[in-house]
């Protein structure tokens, strides 16, 4: 089962990125080309028959499955950047995390209106990150067609925010 195999792989980090916070690190999961594929698969044969035109992956970590997953898809990967990253003409948008706050940018023409999205990132655990990608994909005219994750972290409950803008979370191991 994919979900056990990507448990065994991940590491906890202590006090990392401040005292207090359990970090899961999934560095450990890129050691393996073979898992890699096996966690691309795993999110097309669980988002088969959502209509997906664009995935768009968050810094950094995001990008790594996401554009696998795009290119396994074959639908246009769009880059979601911390600020200073994007050349081009850039829409922001700041949010809180558990353990601070950030700024993510895309491109202006990432989305084209009605494009149904797919937001991708490594870890889901408040959900700040993936709500702030989520309103620049709305304000460029797009929409939330679901969002995958590799780990979830239930317990933080960053799935309840994200159901507002589109019920289909997929996530291949749970905390």
């Amino acid at each position: 089962m994919i979900s056990t195999k990507i448990q065994s792989v991940i590491r906890d980090i202590h006090d990392f990125p401040k005292p207090g916070i359990v970090f899961k690190d999934v560095t450990p999961i890129f050691k393996d080309a073979g898992l890699c594929l096996e966690i691309v698969d795993a999110f097309a044969d669980q988002l088969s028959g959502l209509e997906i035109d664009v995935v768009a992956g968050v810094e950094s970590r995001g990008f790594l499955f996401g554009l696998m997953l795009a290119a396994k898809l074959n639908v246009p990967f769009v880059p979601v950047r911390k600020p200073g990253k994007l050349p081009f003409s850039i829409v922001k948008k700041s949010y809180e995390l558990e353990y601070g706050s950030a700024t993510i940018e895309m491109h202006t023409d990432a989305i084209e209106p009605g494009n149904r999205v797919l937001v991708h990132d490594d870890l889901l655990a408040t959900g700040g990150t993936a709500v702030a990608a989520s309103e620049l994909i709305q304000e460029l005219g797009g929409v939330v067609a679901g969002y995958a994750f590799v780990i979830n972290l239930d317990f933080l409950k960053g799935s309840e925010r994200l159901r507002e803008f589109s019920p289909n979370i997929v996530s291949l191991a749970s905390y």
